[in-house]
């Protein structure tokens, strides 16, 4: 009877217990917090935090490494005394966690068009991962809810194949028209210039690999032919900000000092300068704040801090950051600029370089005046102020015109102003493509008093918490790149 009573007693005090737990759960749901988050909230999410990243190190790494700006304070980059750049890895891996739950979410649903859209974002963000740093946890990435926590290195020619693989997928997608893309803030959810963007980045992959797959010519005149890529500046991806923290261009917040740590370089400069060349209004701006032609710039040299290597030089333009002390944006009656992810402009430069190659028949010169003339007209860099009647009176007379595959180059490397780290990765395929050596980039050189003998550092360094936290994974990834975490070390684009 005894033993009876305790069991009831336990029965009932473990139903009590339950109760108050089921209660206690209840009075602590939060009816105001959601339990889950809509695709369109998590696109939104993925789309401005990968711009951000890529807006924010394009100022602090990619312009300043292919000196169209430079450094005057903290000069790292300049003088090539590199180190992991770490927010680069984890401003872009952390925004793949969004970029999988709307590819996840768009698979349940059925909706091809958001899982194209997906495709291509997280295409876009891991190419620019393994540009920057070589073989990196890829096919194995963001896999937490499975468990791995330590995903393997992959080999970077492995990625680069299903990058291109992925990239033609997300094109059979969008070519369907299956499904709306809500959230969308880059191209207004429009699945036929998602479509563009998605081939023009195969386009983009291909030459940055064509000196390593044996059939890139012939890959990119077969989508070159298809047809389906930017075609005009109305398909360019370009996030355009809002005018309020905390969707403001990421510049903007800054402190004038913080800004004013970056100004425009003279390799970049005198470039301009020799050809009268429009765009030098907008990236850069008038020591004298006159938007005419009493305009006067001046350059700062990339490399060390001395007295040989001068950090003075034009603060950046207008549209980059507000300064009411000086002609701002809005009364030259431009908008702020804008995060680029590609546009028309670096299209017409790929197809006019995959013509001098011999990739496809196209007019070289054709493509190549259209990437100049794109890319002004995206500036808003009209020819007056500098003396040219029109855009045909500054090509045929300022010293532009094209006579060699070195003047694709030069346009290509002004045009990416601003394009995340593309101006880098450009200027290094460049100086690989002329045999490790300045030599064949007559437009520049080594930066001033660097601290790697000259050479240009062929990648970023791994972040060093992935020797702690992925350390198997890690050692065997440097191992590939001849036992050293290296910035000299060549990565596989670069063998």
């Amino acid at each position: 009877m005894k033993l009876y009573k305790l069991l009831s007693y336990t029965a009932l005090a473990g139903m009590l217990l339950l109760l108050s737990c089921d209660k206690f759960d209840e009075f602590n749901e939060n009816p105001n917090e959601p339990t889950s988050v809509s695709s369109d909230v998590l696109l939104t999410s993925a789309i401005r935090s990968s711009m951000n990243t890529m807006v924010t190190e394009s100022f602090l790494l990619g312009n300043n490494a292919a000196q169209l700006t430079a450094k005057t304070l903290r000069t790292e980059v300049d003088a090539y005394n590199w180190n992991a750049f770490p927010t680069v890895w984890d401003g872009l891996y952390e925004s793949l966690t969004d970029v999988y739950a709307v590819e996840e979410i768009a698979l349940e649903n059925g909706n091809e068009n958001l899982q194209g859209v997906a495709v291509v974002l997280r295409s876009w963000i891991f190419s620019t991962l393994t540009n920057a740093y070589g073989d990196i946890p890829y096919f194995g990435a963001i896999q937490g809810d499975n468990n791995n926590f330590t995903p393997v290195y992959d080999a970077q020619p492995d990625i680069y194949a299903d990058l291109l693989d992925q990239l033609a997928k997300a094109d059979g997608l969008l070519a369907g028209g299956n499904g709306s893309i809500s959230g969308d803030i880059l191209l207004n959810g429009d699945a036929s210039k998602w479509r563009k963007l998605a081939n023009s980045l195969r386009l983009r992959l291909l030459m940055t690999a064509g000196n390593q797959l044996a059939d890139a010519g012939a890959r990119f005149a077969a989508i070159a032919d298809a047809g389906n890529i930017m075609s005009s500046n109305e398909d360019n991806a370009t996030l355009a900000y809002l005018s309020g923290f905390p969707n403001q261009y990421p510049l903007v917040p800054l402190k004038t000092g913080d800004f004013d740590a970056v100004a425009f370089s003279k390799t970049a400069y005198e470039a301009m300068n020799a050809y009268g060349d429009p765009r030098l209004l907008r990236y850069a701006r008038p020591d004298n704040d006159e938007y005419n032609a009493n305009a006067t710039f001046s350059g700062a040299v990339n490399g060390s801090n001395t007295s040989s290597c001068p950090k003075t030089g034009s603060r950046l333009g207008a549209q980059y950051f507000n300064d009411p002390a000086q002609t701002t944006a809005a009364e030259l009656g431009l908008p702020m600029a804008e995060g680029i992810l590609m546009t028309y402009a670096e299209v017409e430069f790929l197809l006019a370089e995959a013509a001098a190659k011999g990739w496809i028949t196209d007019d070289v010169e054709a493509h190549y005046r259209s990437g100049i003339e794109a890319s002004m007209a995206y500036h808003m860099a009209g020819p007056e102020p500098f003396g040219w009647s029109s855009f045909s009176d500054f090509y045929e007379n300022s010293g532009v015109a094209y006579d060699k595959v070195t003047d694709i180059w030069e346009q290509k490397w002004l045009a990416l102003f601003f394009h995340g780290l593309e101006p880098y990765f450009e200027v290094r395929r460049w100086y690989f493509e002329s045999g490790m050596s300045w030599d064949g980039i007559p437009f520049m050189g080594p930066a001033c008093e660097n601290l790697n003998e000259d050479d240009l550092p062929l990648r970023f360094l791994y972040p060093g918490e992935e020797q702690s936290l992925n350390a198997e994974n890690y050692q065997a990834a440097v191992g590939r790149l001849g036992g050293s975490n290296s910035q000299n070390a060549a990565i596989w684009l670069v063998q």
